[in-house]
C-alpha cells in the first residue's frame, strides 16, 4: 500500500461541496457559524414562508390582510402549510407582532394547528439548543397560548418541552426553562388534569429536578413551587402517577426529607387508601416496571442522540474520545453528578441493542456504565448510581421484566473482575447489603427478586456460571463468605475453565477501556487496580492489544458488503458492485462520481445514506491505513497534479458540473450528511478531510468547509470535532499532525488559541527536529500558537505536562513576539520543587529583559525559601546590568509597602492581579541578595535610593523587624553617620518631608515618592562619587562583619 495516497480518495468529490453557496444569515439561529447545516436549511424554509406572509400583510388593512391570507390558504395544502409556518416564524422572531400573528394563525389554520405543533416538536427535538434566545422566549409564549386555547396535542408539546430541561444543570437558561414550563402547568392546572400521561410525566420530571434545586434564594423559591406542584398532583391524582412504576419510589426516596414528602411517605406506608382506594401499598408500585418513556424523558434530545450514537456506532476500544467529550459537555460540574442515575436508568431500561449489535464489536452497555461508575466524584452520587443499576433486580419478575434490564449489572461485575476487581467487589457488596436494607418489611420480596434475577441470568446464558464471579480469589474473604451465605445455589461451578475462556479476551479490552479512569469514589480501588495492572503488564497483554491493529494491515481480509447490498436500490447496488470489482483507481473515481450524482438526484432516498456509507467504508478501508503524508513533501506532492495521485481524479475532473448542481443548500447538506455518515463509521475521515483541504489546489481557501462538516456530524460542535480529529491524527501520523498545524491554527484561531488542548497534543509527540520546524514557522509568520489574551492560561495549564512537553511549549512561546510582562503573573503559580522547567525558562528570559517595576514586584513576591534561588539569581543579574534602575524600583516598592496600611496593600495587590507583596518579603529577599554580594566589588547597596528607602523603613518598622534585619538596616545607619557635611540637613529634611510637611495628613503616596526623588536629584548635583566609594567599602565591611 503506497503511503502517499490521497486521504478521501475516491470516496467523495469534495470540491463540489466546497463551491456550494453558504446559507443566509438566519433570524432563528445565531449567525456565528455554530448552527448546523440542517438548522440553516430549516431556517431558510421558515423565513421564505415568513416573507410570503409579510408580502401579503404589509401596507394593507387588517381585514384585507385576513382576506389575502384566507384566499391563499384555500389554494391547497402546500399554500396552507406556507402560511401557517410563516405566521409561526413571525411569532418567534417578532415579539411585538406575536399576539396578532397568533390570532391570524388561529383563524387560517385548517388542521387544528397540527402543522405548527409538528414544527414545534421538531425544533424542540432537533434544534432547540441552536435557537436564538428571543426565539426561545417566544416559543414558551406560543406554547402557553396553545395551552390556553386548549389546542389538541398541546400536551405532547409540553412533554417535549419538559424533556429539554436538563438534569444536573443549574445554569440560568436551564433554570429559566424549568420555571417557565412549571408556570404554564400551574396556571393551566385544570387543563393538565385532563391528561393522565401529562400528569405522570410532569410529576416524574419535577420530582427529579427538585434534587438539583437548592442553595440560592432563587433556586429555593423554585424548589418550593416544584414541591407544591408535585404534592398536589400526587395527593389528588395518585392513580395517574401510579403508571410511572417503581421509579416513582426511587425519586420519592431522594426527596423524603422534605417535610411535605415526609408526610406523603407516611400515608404511602401506613395509610395507602388515603391516596386512592385502588392503591394497596408500596409493593404494588415496586412490582410495576417503569415504562421507557419515563426513563427517556430525563435525558435531553441532545444527550439521548449522543448516547444512542455511542451504543450503536462507536466501536469498543475507540470510545475514549466520545466519553471525554460527553464528560466535558454534561458531567463536568459537581451539580451534574446527579445526572449519572438518569443515564444508567436510561441505558438499562431503554437502550436494548439487537442481537446483531450485541454480537458485533460495538461499544457494549456495560462498558459505558462501568465508565459512569468509575468517573463518579461524589460518594452520594456513587451510591445512587449503584441503586439505579440494580433497581430492576430488587423486584424482578421474569414474566413482567426484561432480561435486558438486569444484564448490564452482571456484565459490569463479570468483565471488571480481572482488570478492576474493586469495581466488582463494591457492586457485589452493594447487591448483598441492599437486600436487608432497601426496605426491611419487604426483605423477603427483595431477596426473591435478586434470586430471580440471578437465576434468569444463568437460564438465558448471559453467564454460564456465577461461581467464578461469586467465589473468586480476588475478592476478600468477608465478601466471599457473605456471598456464600446469601446465594449458596450459585457458588459452586462444575466447569471453572468456562470462566477463563470468557474472560480472557475481555480482560485486555477492559484494560484498554478503563485503566485510566479515576477510581477515587471506591475504597482501596487505586491500590487494587495498580497491582492488577502490573500483573497484566508483566504478561504482556497490554502490548499485544496495543499493537493488534498492525496485524490487520499485514493480513488483508476479503471485503464482505453482502449484508448492505440488499438494502440498496438496484441501480445504486450495481454501481457499488462496480466499485468493488474495479482494481484501477481512475475507474473507481468514475464510478464514485456516478454514485454521488445519483445521491444528488431529487428522488434519492436519504435513508439509504447510512447503508451506502457502510459500503464505502468497507470498500475503501485500505485508504485509511498507514501514513498519509508523502515522504518527500513538495508543491506537487500535495497538489492536485501530484504524480501517482490518480485517486484525486474524481474530485478534480467533476468539480465543475457538481458545482452547478449544488447551488441550493439541500444538495450541499446532502453531501455533508453522507460525509457525516462515513465519519461515524470511519473517524479517520475527519483528519483526512483536513489534509485534503490543506493539500489540494482545488480546495484552496475552502477550509471553512470543515466547520460545516463538524456541525453536520453527530457531535455538532466545531471545537470538539476538531480536537477529536487532531487527536486521531496524533495517534496515527505525527508528521501529518505537524504538517497540518500551521493551517489549523490559522484557519481556526478561536478553537485552537483559547486553550492548551491542541498544543499539548502536539508537544506530546513531536521530536526536536519537528519542534525546530514549528519554531521556524512561527518566526516566519506562518504560525501563531499563542495570543496575549490566553497565553498565560495556556502556560499555567502546561505546568502539569511532562518535562519535554513543557520545554517545547516554552520554546514555541519564546519564538513569538509577546512581551514577557504578559506572562509574568505565572510566577504566582510556580513552586521551586514542582515547576523547575518553567522557572528555568522564565529565569533565562528575564535575564534578557530590562526590569520594570511590575517585574521586580512579581519577582520579590515569591515566598522566601533557602533552596529557592530564583529571586536572588535574577536580582543579582539585574544588579550587574541595571543597578540604578533596579535600585529605583526597589526603593519605590519599599516605600509603598511601608507606607500603606495593610488593608490598602491588600486591595492594591488584588486589583493589580499580582501576588500579595509584603514588606517582610522584600526585606528578606534584599538580605539574601546582600549576603550573595558579600565579598564582591558590586556596590548595589551603596546606592543612594536603596539607602534612603532602608532609612525610611527603619524609621517606622517595629523592633522585631529591626532586630531581624539589623545588618541590612546598618547600611542605612552608616549612610546617615557618614554624611556630616551641611547638605546632610537638607538630605534629612528631604527624607523626612513626607511625614513633616503640612500635607502629611494625606496618605503618603505620590508626594512621598516625589520628595524622595527630589532629594535624590539634589544629591546627584553634589560631588558624591567619593562618598559612594567610601560608603561602598564600609558597606562591604558591614556585610563581612
Amino acid at each position: 500500500m503506497p503511503s502517499n495516497h490521497h486521504p478521501l480518495s475516491p470516496l467523495l468529490p469534495l470540491p463540489s461541496i466546497l463551491a456550494s453557496g453558504s446559507s443566509p444569515v438566519s433570524r432563528l439561529y445565531p449567525s456565528d457559524g455554530q448552527s448546523s447545516i440542517g438548522a440553516s436549511a430549516s431556517a431558510s424554509r421558515l423565513e421564505r414562508c415568513m416573507s410570503i406572509v409579510t408580502s401579503m400583510t404589509t401596507g394593507v388593512s387588517e381585514r384585507e390582510a385576513n382576506d389575502a391570507l384566507n384566499a391563499y390558504v384555500c389554494k391547497g395544502p402546500p399554500q396552507h402549510e406556507e402560511i401557517c409556518l410563516g405566521l409561526f416564524t413571525l411569532v418567534l422572531t417578532e415579539p411585538a407582532q406575536a399576539q396578532k400573528c397568533y390570532r391570524d394563525l388561529a383563524l387560517v389554520s385548517r388542521d387544528g394547528m397540527n402543522i405548527v405543533l409538528n414544527k414545534i416538536n421538531q425544533i424542540l427535538m432537533e434544534k432547540y439548543l441552536k435557537l436564538q434566545d428571543t426565539c426561545r422566549t417566544q416559543l414558551v409564549w406560543l406554547v402557553r397560548e396553545l395551552v390556553k386555547s386548549g389546542v389538541l396535542g398541546a400536551d405532547g408539546v409540553c412533554m417535549t418541552f419538559m424533556k429539554q430541561i436538563a438534569g444536573g444543570d443549574v445554569t440560568a437558561k436551564n433554570i429559566w426553562l424549568a420555571e417557565s414550563v412549571l408556570d404554564i402547568l400551574m396556571e393551566q392546572r385544570e387543563w393538565v388534569l385532563k391528561s393522565s400521561i401529562l400528569i405522570a410525566m410532569a410529576v416524574y420530571t419535577y420530582l427529579r429536578l427538585i434534587v438539583d434545586h437548592h442553595g440560592t434564594a432563587q433556586l429555593q423559591a423554585l424548589r418550593q413551587k416544584e414541591v407544591d406542584f408535585c404534592i398536589s398532583l400526587l395527593r389528588e391524582r395518585f392513580m395517574e402517577c401510579l403508571m410511572i412504576g417503581r421509579d416513582l419510589v426511587r425519586l420519592l426516596q431522594n426527596v423524603a426529607r422534605i417535610p411535605e414528602f415526609e408526610l406523603l411517605w407516611k400515608d404511602i406506608i401506613h395509610n395507602p387508601q388515603a391516596l386512592s382506594p385502588q392503591f394497596t401499598g408500596i409493593l404494588q408500585l415496586l412490582q410495576s416496571r417503569t415504562s421507557r418513556k419515563f426513563l427517556a424523558c430525563r435525558l435531553t434530545p441532545d444527550m439521548e442522540t449522543k448516547l444512542l450514537f455511542m451504543t450503536s456506532r462507536v466501536r469498543f476500544g475507540q470510545q475514549k474520545r466520545y466519553q471525554d467529550w460527553f464528560q466535558r459537555q454534561y458531567l463536568s460540574t459537581p451539580d451534574s453528578q446527579s445526572l449519572r442515575c438518569d443515564l444508567i436508568r436510561y441505558i438499562c431500561g431503554v437502550v436494548h441493542p439487537s442481537n446483531e449489535v450485541l454480537s458485533s464489536d460495538i461499544l457494549p452497555r456495560w462498558a459505558i456504565i462501568g465508565w459512569l461508575l468509575t468517573t463518579c466524584t461524589s460518594n452520594v452520587a456513587a451510591s445512587n448510581a449503584k441503586l439505579a443499576l440494580f433497581y430492576d433486580w430488587l423486584f424482578f419478575s421474569p414474566d413482567k421484566d426484561s432480561i435486558m434490564n438486569i444484564e448490564p449489572a452482571i456484565l459490569v461485575m463479570h468483565h471488571s473482575m480481572k482488570p478492576h476487581p474493586a469495581i466488582t467487589a463494591t457492586l457485589l457488596d452493594f447487591m448483598c447489603r441492599i437486600i436487608p436494607n432497601f426496605y426491611p418489611p419487604l426483605e423477603g420480596h427483595v431477596r426473591q427478586g435478586v434470586f430471580s434475577s440471578l437465576n434468569h441470568i444463568v437460564e438465558k446464558r448471559v453467564l454460564a456460571h456465577l461461581a467464578p464471579l461469586f467465589d473468586n480469589p480476588k475478592l476478600d474473604k468477608e465478601l466471599r463468605a457473605m456471598l456464600r451465605e446469601k446465594f449458596p445455589e450459585f457458588c459452586s461451578s462444575p466447569s471453572p475453565p468456562v470462566e477463563v475462556k470468557i474472560e480472557e479476551p475481555v480482560s485486555m479490552e477492559m484494560d484498554n477501556h478503563m485503566s485510566d479512569k479515576d477510581e477515587s469514589c471506591y475504597d482501596n480501588a487505586e491500590a487494587a487496580f495498580s497491582d492488577d495492572e502490573e500483573d497484566l503488564n508483566s504478561k504482556g497483554k497490554k502490548r499485544e492489544f496495543r499493537f493488534h491493529p498492525i496485524k490487520e494491515t499485514v493480513v488483508e481480509e476479503p471485503v464482505d458488503i453482502t449484508p448492505y447490498l440488499d438494502q440498496l436500490d438496484e441501480s445504486l447496488r450495481d454501481k457499488v458492485l462496480q466499485l468493488q470489482k474495479g482494481s484501477d483507481t481512475e475507474a473507481q473515481c468514475e464510478v464514485m462520481q456516478e454514485i454521488v450524482d445519483q445521491v444528488l438526484e431529487e428522488d434519492f432516498d436519504s435513508e439509504q445514506l447510512s447503508v451506502l456509507a457502510s459500503c464505502l467504508q468497507e470498500l475503501f478501508k485500505g485508504h485509511f491505513r498507514g501514513e498519509v503524508l508523502p515522504e518527500e513533501i513538495t508543491e506537487d506532492a500535495t497538489g492536485e497534479s501530484a504524480p501517482g495521485e490518480a485517486s484525486l481524479c474524481a474530485p478534480v475532473s467533476h468539480s465543475r458540473n457538481l458545482c452547478q448542481m449544488q447551488e441550493d443548500n439541500s444538495s450541499f447538506s446532502l453531501l455533508l450528511d453522507l460525509l457525516s455518515e462515513l465519519y461515524q463509521k470511519q473517524p479517520k475521515i475527519g483528519y483526512h478531510l483536513l489534509y485534503y483541504l490543506r493539500a489540494s489546489k482545488a480546495a484552496a481557501g475552502k477550509m471553512n468547509l470543515y466547520e460545516s462538516f463538524a456541525q453536520a456530524t453527530q457531535l455538532g460542535d466545531l471545537h470538539t470535532c476538531l480536537m477529536m480529529d487532531m487527536k486521531a491524527c496524533q495517534e496515527d501520523d505525527v508528521r501529518l499532525l505537524c504538517h497540518l498545524t500551521p493551517s489549523i491554527y490559522t484557519e481556526f484561531p478561536d478553537e485552537t488559541l483559547r486553550s492548551g488542548e491542541l498544543l499539548n497534543m502536539i508537544v506530546a509527540v513531536i521530536d526536536s527536529a519537528q519542534l525546530q520546524e514549528l519554531v521556524c514557522h512561527v518566526m516566519m509568520g506562518n504560525l501563531v500558537m499563542f495570543r496575549k489574551d490566553s497565553v498565560l492560561n495556556i502556560l499555567i495549564q502546561s505546568l502539569d505536562w511532562e518535562t519535554f512537553e513543557q520545554y517545547c511549549a516554552w520554546q514555541l512561546f519564546l519564538a513569538h513576539n509577546i512581551p514577557l510582562e504578559t506572562i509574568i503573573p505565572i510566577l504566582q503559580h510556580l513552586k521551586y520543587k514542582e515547576h523547575p522547567e518553567a522557572l528555568s525558562c522564565l529565569l533565562l528570559q528575564l535575564r534578557r529583559e530590562k526590569p520594570s517595576e511590575e517585574m521586580v514586584k512579581m519577582v520579590l513576591s515569591r515566598p522566601c525559601h533557602p533552596d529557592d534561588q530564583f529571586t536572588t539569581s535574577i536580582l543579582r543579574h539585574w544588579c550587574m546590568k541595571h543597578d540604578e534602575l533596579l535600585a529605583e524600583h526597589i526603593k519605590s516598592l519599599l516605600i509603598k509597602n511601608n507606607s500603606l496600611p495593610r488593608k490598602r496593600q491588600s486591595l492594591r495587590s488584588s486589583s493589580s492581579k499580582l501576588a500579595q507583596l509584603t514588606l517582610e518579603q522584600i526585606l528578606e529577599h534584599l538580605d539574601n541578595l546582600r549576603l550573595n554580594l558579600t565579598n564582591t566589588k558590586q556596590n548595589f547597596f551603596s546606592q543612594t535610593p536603596i539607602l534612603q528607602a532602608l532609612q525610611h523603613v527603619q524609621a517606622s518598622c517595629d523592633e522585631a523587624h529591626k532586630m531581624k534585619f539589623s545588618d541590612l538596616f546598618s547600611l542605612a545607619e552608616e549612610y546617615e553617620d557618614s554624611s556630616t557635611k551641611p547638605p546632610k540637613s537638607r538630605r534629612k529634611a528631604a527624607l523626612s518631608s513626607p511625614r513633616s510637611r503640612k500635607n502629611a495628613t494625606q496618605p503618603p503616596n505620590a508626594e512621598e515618592e516625589s520628595g524622595s526623588s527630589s532629594a535624590s536629584e539634589e544629591e546627584d548635583t553634589k560631588p558624591k562619587p567619593t562618598k559612594r566609594k567610601r560608603k561602598g567599602s564600609s558597606a562591604v565591611g558591614s556585610d563581612s562583619d
